[in-house]
């Protein structure tokens, strides 16, 4: 079975995420270490590093992984400020490093008024100096393809895989695919044609080995829309099929598939409870969809 979770808040401390992610019935986590519309991060406190990873180990809730900084733009043709964002992910991978988490996920830029292929090369460009001044860095950076507004990259499988080949292949890039994005970049993985196109597609141009992370999200935009816009499983666009055919497709079986879906974020509902009745509702959705296997078949593929 695919590891379901979601993304949940950091409120109150690092170790409050898996908590949070153990109440709810993840299996899985994602997670921002800093937060996500700010420059600056705070330093992380030795007690508070050691009090994250002893709950992981715990809860037993893996992989955790986290989100960058939306601000970072490494394929920007602005140079202060591709500098600025270069430094920005090296800290953020340093402190995915400091917690053990498995991977940190990247949108890999806009090449805002340079062009595409420039762009691409920026992004490798980029994650070469980082790998290059942490070469026994064990946490992955996991390029996540994108719903393709605007300029930026990484909304065709041709973009992930043209970074990956000016990085000489390393094992270093992984790549999480997002329904939402995947259905608004022009991927119709609502048919079972189109799902099958769409994955036949993935595996010729990236591989599967690639693969390390889904994102589940319904999308409130149609198809080739390029426009990026979450909704709850099964009350966008995409319906309840895609999840069934994801959650129970072999070849994913392992892998960990995240809730991004809206929260029910206001202070009242945070002090009732820190389960999001909204997380709630998405998991119990995600999990009916699934096909239970025999006992026998379960073992077999353990």
């Amino acid at each position: 079975m695919p590891r379901i979770g979601a993304h949940l808040s950091i409120a109150g401390g690092l170790w409050r995420a898996v908590d949070r992610a153990e109440a709810s019935g993840c299996e899985a986590l994602q997670i921002f270490t800093k937060s996500a519309g700010q420059w600056r991060a705070r330093e992380l406190p030795d007690e508070e590093v050691a009090r994250f990873r002893q709950r992981v180990r715990e809860t037993r809730i893996h992989p955790v992984i986290a989100h960058n900084s939306y601000l970072i733009n490494v394929a920007a043709a602005d140079v202060d400020l591709r500098r600025r964002s270069i430094a920005a992910l090296a800290d953020e991978l340093d402190r995915a490093e400091r917690l053990g988490l498995a991977g940190l996920v990247m949108h890999p830029g806009a090449y805002t008024s340079g062009h595409e292929a420039h762009g691409l090369r920026l992004v490798a460009d980029a994650l070469a100096a980082i790998f290059e001044s942490r070469p026994d860095g064990k946490t992955m950076i996991v390029l996540e393809h994108t719903a393709g507004q605007g300029t930026n990259l990484g909304h065709r499988f041709e973009h992930l895989a043209a970074i990956i080949d000016v990085l000489g292949g390393t094992a270093r890039v992984g790549v999480c695919l997002d329904t939402c994005h995947l259905l608004t970049a022009g991927y119709d993985i609502c048919s079972e044609q189109g799902y099958q196109d769409t994955f036949r597609a993935f595996g010729r141009i990236v591989g599967f080995s690639r693969l390390k992370a889904f994102h589940l999200n319904d999308s409130k935009k149609p198809c080739a829309s390029r426009v990026d816009r979450h909704e709850h499983i099964g009350r966008g666009c995409l319906g309840l099929e895609p999840f069934r055919r994801l959650l129970n497709d072999r070849r994913f079986a392992k892998l960990p598939m995240l809730l991004e879906t809206p929260k029910l974020e206001t202070p009242e509902s945070r002090r009732r409870s820190d389960i999001d009745p909204l997380d709630k509702m998405n998991l119990a959705t995600l999990r009916g969809l699934l096909v239970q296997s025999s006992p026998k078949t379960t073992a077999s593929n353990r």
